[in-house]
């Protein structure tokens, strides 16, 4: 079967009624998310410490997808009546193809060092002695391939000892703490704001056969460990900056910053650290941060 994508930018204040008024028309499935998802322009809207929690995206974005056989003409009109406002959209066609075999042809291992891997489930380890990550591409989390993780990937295999309990903050796929783990800490936990996001990291720390604790961020009461690393956007980095230095009693490690804001993030964070550039790739930059005093 194939169906069509229909894409709409519209304000926060609509969203909401779009997504109802689209579920109630009875299309196959509705989702909002951030127009800018994944730029520095990313808004934080979730529940997490020290952050104001809003409705939903200032610049949201609502994606239909329904038949290829729907009268997209006349699905537009309804919710157009409904909404009592028109929208732009985009209509976008969606083949049937097989798309495992597509998706599984275009991903192969990729070496972050000589001795770690990130290996598709399909795939063998390529250097047996080496250790593998197996992580499987997905739509929603990260699987290594970004110069933000790759570079915290790098600085696990160098740094993390069995001496190490570690807190990988905006897990994601949890491919940090899962790396944290095989590198040999003796404690990692993992948190993110999306549950969904939790679900992922503990499918995949199973496949792993690794043991790691994961919490949303109201379940953390109290804890702290000697290294945290947080691979998220330079904006909540800001916000989340108090709550991410009473988390760690030594080691910060910080990603997702552009190196034009290098010194904004580093003025921030010596409040608390001593900060310096562990690692600079394609733009971005890693801060490693150690507690003064």
């Amino acid at each position: 079967m194939s169906f069509k994508e229909i894409s709409i930018n519209i304000d926060s204040k609509n969203a909401d009624k779009l997504s109802d008024i689209f579920m109630d028309i009875g299309v196959l499935s509705v989702t909002t998310e951030d127009q800018y998802e994944g730029t520095e322009l990313e808004q934080p809207i979730f529940n997490e410490p020290g952050m104001v929690v809003a409705e939903l995206w200032t610049h949201s974005k609502v994606t239909v997808l329904v038949n290829a056989t729907t009268d997209i003409d006349e699905l537009i009109t309804q919710a157009y009546g409904s909404l009592g406002r028109k929208f732009e959209y985009c209509v976008t066609d969606i083949d049937d193809k097989d798309w495992v075999r597509l998706t599984q042809s275009q991903f192969t291992p990729i070496e972050v060092t000589d001795n770690l891997y990130i290996v598709p489930s399909w795939h063998e380890l390529p250097n047996k002695s080496a250790i593998g990550i197996v992580l499987d591409p997905g739509l929603a989390f990260g699987t290594g391939s970004h110069a933000t993780t790759f570079m915290c990937l790098e600085w696990i295999t160098k740094n993390i000892t069995t001496k190490n309990a570690v807190l990988d903050y905006g897990c994601g796929s949890g491919i940090l703490a899962i790396a944290a783990k095989k590198f040999g800490a003796k404690q990692v936990s993992g948190v993110d704001i999306d549950p969904q996001a939790i679900e992922s990291s503990m499918y995949n720390a199973i496949n792993n056969q690794v043991d790691i604790t994961w919490y949303l961020p109201k379940q953390l009461t109290n804890m702290t460990v000697d290294i945290v690393i947080a691979n998220i956007l330079s904006n909540p980095l800001r916000i989340l900056a108090p709550v991410l230095a009473k988390l760690t009693t030594n080691k910060l490690i910080l990603s997702g910053i552009l190196d034009s804001q290098i010194e904004e993030l580093s003025q921030i964070y010596r409040q608390w650290f001593d900060v310096f550039v562990a690692t600079q790739m394609d733009g971005w930059v890693l801060l490693e941060c150690t507690k003064n005093g």
